[in-house]
C-alpha cells in the first residue's frame, strides 16, 4: 500500500469529502458543522452539495451510502457523501478560486438556497403553513 503522498492528487481516494452535516446550521460544532452559522444551510443534502459543485466545474462524484460518523440520524435523507477533485494530477489546483476544502463548502453553501429545488420549496411551504394555521384555529382543550 502506497502513502498518501505517493499517490496522485488526481486519484479519486485522494479527492476530499464533504458530508452535508459540514453544511448544516441545525448542527453544532462537536455534530459536525465546520463552516459558520450565519453561513451554513438548513438540512442540506448530498445530492444538493454535489449540484452545486458540478455545475462550478468541479469533477465531483456522490457516494450515496456513506455516512458521517457523528450522524445519528440514519434516514436517507441525512445519506451521501460527496467527494471533489481540488488538485490536478500535478498537484495545480483545478480552480483557482477553491484553494482549499474550506473554499468549496462556504461556495456550496452560499449557493444551495439558490437552486431551484430549495426556491420551489420555500415559495410552497409557505403557503400551506398559512392555510394550516388557519384551520387550527377553534381546536382546543375546553374550558371547565
Amino acid at each position: 500500500m502506497a502513502c498518501a503522498a505517493a499517490r496522485s492528487p488526481a486519484d479519486q481516494d485522494r479527492f476530499i469529502c464533504i458530508y452535508p452535516a459540514y453544511l448544516n446550521n441545525k448542527k453544532t460544532i462537536a455534530e459536525g458543522r465546520r463552516i459558520p452559522v450565519s453561513k451554513a444551510v438548513e438540512n442540506p443534502t448530498a445530492t444538493e452539495i454535489q449540484d452545486v459543485c458540478a455545475a462550478v466545474g468541479l469533477n465531483v462524484f456522490l457516494e450515496k451510502n456513506k455516512m458521517y460518523s457523528r450522524e445519528w440520524n440514519r434516514d436517507l435523507q441525512y445519506r451521501g457523501r460527496v467527494r471533489v477533485q481540488l488538485k490536478q494530477e500535478d498537484g495545480s489546483l483545478c480552480l483557482v478560486q477553491f484553494p482549499s476544502r474550506k473554499s468549496v463548502m462556504l461556495y456550496a453553501a452560499e449557493m444551495i438556497p439558490k437552486l431551484k429545488t430549495r426556491t420551489q420549496k420555500t415559495a410552497g411551504g409557505d403557503q400551506s403553513l398559512q392555510q394550516g394555521e388557519g384551520s387550527k384555529k377553534g381546536k382546543g382543550k375546553k374550558k371547565k
